[in-house]
């Protein structure tokens, strides 16, 4: 069960406004969440893998509370933040284990973006990660796009909050760097 986006964006509103009790209530509200993308994230990985979901989320929470003048203006703001934290954890996680084979194929789920985050593994998620910085080179909003809907789970709406933009402007921004990073990856296995 997730939260509500307008139950998160008041604890955040009254957090900012100096009170500590709703440091109390937003914490298990966030870890659910959190908790849920972590799973997701991890459920295509090998049993007895080292990296669980519980590290993983209190990894990011840590990092995410660690933030004193954040200045969280609501759910999707927070979410897009614990995604590039997400995604900076795992592929640090995966350049560590060496999780990416050499010219071994990607496959990649781009229709499962969007759906509540990644879960092709590691492997997949340093292949995203070293597309995405080659995207970001060219086209950052496309980047941040990608980045929020993969590793946050947000949806249009929230990203388009997120980033100042329409969510016809994400909706093209999407369809454009889902095609681009097919093509990239599948470019990239048989390299």
């Amino acid at each position: 069960m997730t939260s509500s986006p307008g139950e998160v964006t008041l604890l955040l509103g009254r957090l900012q406004g100096g009170d500590q009790d709703a440091l109390a209530e937003l914490i298990p509200v966030v870890y659910k969440e959190l908790r849920r993308l972590a799973g997701h994230y991890l459920r295509g990985e090998r049993i007895g893998h080292t990296l669980q979901p519980t590290v993983l989320v209190h990894e990011v929470y840590l990092r995410l509370v660690g933030q004193q003048r954040a200045g969280w203006k609501n759910r999707a703001q927070f979410m897009a933040v614990a995604a590039q934290l997400m995604r900076r954890i795992l592929v640090d996680y995966a350049r560590q284990r060496k999780a990416v084979k050499r010219g071994a194929p990607i496959a990649l789920d781009l229709e499962g973006f969007g759906q509540g985050a990644a879960g092709g593994g590691l492997d997949e998620v340093l292949a995203v990660d070293e597309a995405l910085t080659r995207l970001a080179q060219f086209s950052p909003q496309q980047s941040h796009v990608v980045e929020m809907r993969y590793f946050g789970g947000l949806t249009v709406e929230e990203t388009a909050e997120v980033l100042a933009a329409s969510p016809r402007t994400v909706n093209r921004d999407w369809a454009v760097a889902k095609a681009w990073l097919h093509a990239e990856l599948k470019g990239a296995s048989t390299a």
